[in-house]
Order: C-alpha cells, then structure tokens, then sequence
C-alpha cells in the first residue's frame, strides 16, 4: 500500500468532502486521517489516504481532473502510523490580539529545539473588553538536542513579554 498527504484548497461549498472521499474510494483508497477547515469563505486541509500501489496513478489522475472544485497535491509520504520521537510539550496561549504573536511563539520553540506538531488558532470577540482575544493551541516536539524545561520557561518569560497567557499542559 502506498500512502498519499493529499493538501486541499478552494473555494467553499457543499459536496467537496464528498468528491474528494468518492475519488479515493473509487481507486481503492482508504481515508486514514484528515483536518479540513473552512476559513474566510476558503475550505483547507490536509488528507492522509492508502491506496494500493497498482491504483497510484490512477487515483493521482482522478484527483487532478477534481481541480475544477479543488486544487489537490498528492504527496507520496512515508509509514502512516511512524510516529515521531521526542518529548511532547502541550500548551494553549489566550490574549488580546496583536500582530506578531505566532511569529514570537515559534521563534521561542524553534529557539529551543522544539517542532510544531499541530497549531490551531483563532481569534474571536472579547466578552468584557471589546476588541479581539487570540487563542492558539499548540504540541510541540522536542528534538534531539532540545531542552524542553528551557523551551517552557521561554513561553512563560514570553507570554509576559507579549501579554498573553500561556498554560503548559506536559508531554
């Protein structure tokens, strides 16, 4: 079996989950894992299938003529369920919003040896205090030579730097 990452990106409406999961099937595929997401009117994510190796082309081909709703890249990926090694550190970040907060939380995680393993986001409207809060989600992975005690105690030393608030839940 091969596995294929599959990126998907267009505009949003009904039926495109739908294309996209009868084309696999159609070639014999199986829908392993995914995140999709609407975003500003614009539907995104990322697809992990296996298909049998005979039907890659064949399924490669079928996904490009869905370009039309989608536009598909197929990605010949490694082992499916090969999970990284390394520490995981888990952690939210909850403040007022301003440019440049991603940009500071993983310049601190790179800083320290540590890879983003997922990172969700989203700002939404401040109850209390009128304006925007942002809201992240974030795991982490530590590499060889990180130190993930150092890599915490940057987010902590951050967040106040930046006015957010971030909550380390551990590996």
């Amino acid at each position: 079996m091969a596995h294929l990452v599959l990126t998907v990106v267009g505009d949003d409406r009904a039926g495109l989950v739908q294309a996209l999961a009868d084309t696999v099937a159609a070639h014999g595929g199986n829908w392993e894992r995914s995140e999709l997401a609407e975003l500003a009117g614009a539907f995104a994510g990322i697809v992990l299938v296996d298909v049998p190796d005979a039907d890659v082309d064949a399924l490669t081909a079928a996904l490009s003529a869905l370009s039309g709703l989608l536009t598909i890249t197929p990605y010949r990926g490694g082992e499916a369920d090969a999970t990284p090694p390394g520490e995981r550190v888990t952690f939210t970040v909850l403040g007022n919003d301003h440019p440049g907060i991603v940009r500071d939380i993983t310049r601190a995680l790179v800083g320290h040896g540590l890879t983003i393993d997922r990172f969700t986001s989203r700002t939404l409207a401040a109850p209390m205090a009128g304006g925007e809060l942002f809201e992240a989600a974030v795991t982490a992975r530590a590499t060889s030579d990180a130190d993930t005690a150092d890599a915490v105690a940057e987010l902590e030393r951050l967040a106040a730097e930046i006015q957010v608030e971030v909550t380390v839940a551990g590996g």
